[in-house]
């Protein structure tokens, strides 16, 4: 399938420019680019009637995950008629692209949109190759745009442009061959990519298109991308340097008003911020008006203030369910979405078009998540994408690094998991040596661990058996680890700050190692959630003035998650990866006559 005109335009800005740097890649991305673009256009007929149904199919933070997501982690939680509840193994490419392309059926205008994070933390099959399967089962899947996430950032924005504009990678070349041996070019992205609120602090432009608008037989729907302003605080702040990240709000309201210039009065909003429901059941109402029902988070002030212009909100980041309507500042009620994660779930949407106004009928507006259900035939298409990648990857993924008794859990909802006590106690013991940083404690950021461990065989290998693909899906960002020193004040502070601050209304949770232990008294709030008296090394009460050594990775030495005060350390060693010393672990203390078990919980007590 021959690259759009949009593709191909990029490919000549970012060669003309021959780009070497972040400020002369943010410099050289075009902020028009959309003016050309049409949509797919998947469906048949013209439908000349007064209004037409368009349907926006949506979803958000796949993460790379093309292969089905293990363990709980690739399940849903349904709740039947009668309250009870039952899960649902859900996701997977082969599967998403069957249940999209069954949903198109039908329907003459189709749209697929999604609201970022389609990369990034992803499992070995995509995040070894630097995410280009994914962007290749994208383009199968014929999204046809979507928004930034902050984990797009991951590798910078450089690499950002590279899986929009093709080319292979800059230090690991090309991947794959061709029949006659030559390098296999790298295609790119598809789809745009819109990063409205992300521009160039030097001359305030976008670094990628801020919207697109679709178009087919005379319906134009504009679509306005926005990631979370506090991306910065959660990504390598080396990557972004040289941009700003603003007020999604103040964003998507500007180019409302663009669009609306340019005569383009439907719109819809992809936001990478969301929001969280009452309930963890992918089809509960969260429009309910029973007394703690509905739906919290970020994403209700932004539905509130955003322009009564836009139609419709599909949102991520927090990786919940929700299908909601949430008062526009006209106190309208607007549709606002978000499909969970890792491609378990789609939303439908149905907009109805008015030709006259050429604008949404609000009132009409319908919308709901559909379970990406494993009880459908396979896509041969991602099938084949599948195994070619995992071809590739075979010899490093599947090679055994480690051995465990049973699940080591990462449940998200739980301010302790195995899965942390286990990293923590990796990075711990790989640097506490002398020659490698002395660290007397270790902690882990929660939101760097990716997925637990599954006992049972995801392959060939045998029940037990972790592979180096397995725990590379654990820990899939490569984080070189660090071991400063601190003071006791300082730690404290730290942990405050997992629930003060940017954390308050969510928060983050550091995983510690084991020998640290404190109480969390959730009764309180902000900063005395923390009981400071309680906070111990190996039984003996933390001194505000001593200086301690504390392994962590570069990210969060660097104060991100809200962590600033981290940021304070001194006489920095920097030591191997994180994922290197959660192998060498497993190397130390388990085989296969004598595998580890889950590590215990009780090194923080939370009083609730």
């Amino acid at each position: 399938m021959p690259a759009t005109s949009h593709q191909k335009r990029r490919r000549v800005l970012a060669a003309a420019a021959g780009l070497t740097t972040v400020g002369a890649l943010v410099a050289a991305m075009p902020a028009g680019a959309h003016e050309r673009d049409k949509g797919h256009g998947h469906g048949h007929g013209h439908g000349y009637g007064r209004t037409v149904d368009v349907q926006l199919l949506s979803f958000n933070d796949l993460h790379g995950n093309l292969q089905p997501p293990a363990g709980s982690a690739g399940r849903v939680t349904h709740t039947n008629e009668d309250g009870t509840t039952r899960t649902i193994d859900a996701g997977g490419a082969e599967y998403l692209a069957t249940h999209l392309r069954e949903a198109r059926k039908g329907n003459r205008y189709s749209i697929t949109a999604a609201a970022g994070d389609m990369v990034g933390a992803s499992p070995m099959l995509s995040g070894l190759f630097h995410d280009e399967p994914t962007i290749e089962a994208l383009n199968k899947l014929k999204l046809d745009v979507t928004s930034v996430g902050n984990h797009e950032f991951d590798e910078g924005a450089k690499e950002l442009a590279r899986l929009q504009n093709g080319g292979c990678h800059p230090v690991e070349g090309c991947y794959e061959k061709k029949a006659d041996g030559r390098p296999k070019t790298f295609r790119g992205a598809r789809f745009p990519y819109l990063a409205a609120n992300v521009t160039n602090e030097k001359s305030g432009r976008p670094v990628l298109d801020p919207y697109f608008v679709w178009e087919k037989n005379g319906v134009k729907i504009g679509f306005i991308g926005v990631t979370l302003e506090g991306t910065p605080d959660i990504v390598s702040a080396e990557g972004i340097k040289g941009l700003k990240f603003g007020d999604e709000i103040e964003t998507i309201n500007k180019y409302t008003k663009v669009l609306e210039r340019k005569g383009v009065k439907s719109i819809v909003a992809l936001l990478h911020e969301g929001g969280a429901p009452a309930s963890g059941s992918y089809n509960y109402d969260c429009d309910s008006p029973g007394p703690g029902d509905g739906i919290s988070g970020p994403i209700v002030d932004i539905a509130k203030k955003v322009s009564p212009q836009v139609d419709a909100l599909v949102t991520g980041h927090t990786h919940q369910a929700y299908a909601c309507t949430i008062p526009d500042p006209s106190g309208k009620p607007r549709t606002v979405t978000s499909a969970a994660s890792f491609g378990k779930l789609y939303t439908d949407t149905t907009l109805t078009y008015d030709r006259r106004t050429r604008d949404i009928v609000r009132t009409s507006v319908a919308s709901a998540n559909h379970v990406v259900t494993r009880d459908v035939p396979k896509a041969a298409d991602m099938t084949r994408l599948i195994d070619r990648w995992n071809t590739l990857a075979a010899p490093i993924a599947n090679r055994p690094v480690g051995y465990i008794s049973a699940d080591i859990e990462n449940p998200a909802d739980s301010p302790e998991r195995p899965a942390g006590n286990l990293i923590a106690d990796a990075q711990l013991e790989g640097m506490a040596p002398a020659d490698k940083g002395g660290a007397q404690l270790a902690l882990m950021n929660p939101g760097g661990i990716r997925a637990g461990l599954v006992h049972k065989a995801s392959g060939g290998e045998g029940d037990g058996v972790v592979t180096y693909g397995e725990a590379f899906t654990v820990q899939p960002f490569t984080n070189m680890m660090t071991a400063v020193d601190l003071t006791g004040a300082q730690l404290i502070t730290a942990l405050q700050q997992q629930v003060s601050g940017p954390n308050q209304a969510a928060p983050k949770i550091l995983q510690v190692s084991e020998g640290f232990t404190y109480t969390l008294d959730m009764t309180r709030t902000g900063a005395d959630r923390i009981v400071t008296g309680s906070v111990k090394l190996n039984g003996e009460a933390i001194d505000p003035a001593r200086t301690y050594r504390v392994a962590m990775n570069e990210f969060l030495a660097g104060g991100g998650d809200g962590f600033a005060v981290l940021k304070e350390h001194k006489n920095k060693l920097v030591g191997a990866s994180d994922l290197d010393l959660l192998n060498a672990y497993f190397a130390a203390h388990s085989s296969p006559s004598a595998p580890l078990a889950p590590p215990a919980t009780g090194r923080i007590t939370v009083v609730r």
